[in-house]
């Protein structure tokens, strides 16, 4: 069926406000500049606006929960939990990124990640969605470092949990550190590091 024009109008001011915390921060982000990068008329900015989102903190946990947890979950989340071979999927959702570098990453940071720094000390509510965010993607890892185990492609003696944590956390800071460098270098040698890691959790290595 189609999208009723309300819930356009809703998407549209999310992914505005997705991109404009992604450039300038949340506390930084601009309204004018979040309804101007929508295009919606004058005379509609601010019905719609306060119709969807009451206030900017309403919007911006909406971003977390329904832009940021989302790309992740069609990234990374639902590939490895439909896979039939889950350590194979992670590596070459990690080979992908190398081969794919995100440039508004390299430039911007990733937005997960610089709310985390920004928002989590300020707010509690805000490090709350972050966290279901982070953890989400912490589980599915380590789900499938766990079924890896069971089919016999990842050592039994590996802590999945520690390792789905230290995944998450190299890969984040993978992109910290690009970011601050600048170096879209930088992070493909980063994420190889990160995808020998996996390798190197696996009953026979693989190249």
């Amino acid at each position: 069926m189609p999208i009723k024009q309300p819930d356009l109008t809703r998407e549209k001011l999310l992914m505005a406000a997705y991109h404009e915390i992604h450039r300038q921060g949340f506390q930084a982000a601009s309204i004018a500049g979040i309804l101007d990068a929508a295009r919606l008329t004058k005379r509609l900015t601010k019905g719609a606006l306060y119709h969807h989102f009451p206030t900017k903190h309403a919007l911006g946990l909406a971003v977390v929960d329904e832009v940021i947890h989302e790309k992740l979950a069609e990234m990374v989340f639902v590939p490895l939990q439909t896979s039939e071979q889950p350590v194979e999927t992670l590596l070459s959702i990690i080979a992908t990124r190398v081969q794919q570098r995100p440039q508004n990453f390299i430039e911007l940071g990733c937005p997960l990640n610089n709310l985390m720094q920004e928002m989590s000390p300020l707010d509690e509510e805000f490090k709350l969605h972050l966290n279901a965010v982070l953890s989400a993607w912490k589980e599915a890892v380590e789900n499938a470092l766990v079924r890896g185990q069971q089919q016999g492609d990842i050592r039994l003696t590996v802590d999945c949990n520690a390792a789905a944590l230290f995944v998450v956390s190299a890969w984040e800071g993978c992109i910290g550190i690009a970011k601050n460098i600048q170096s879209s270098d930088a992070f493909g040698l980063c994420m190889q590091e990160l995808h020998c890691y996996v390798q190197g959790l696996r009953t026979s290595p693989r190249t």
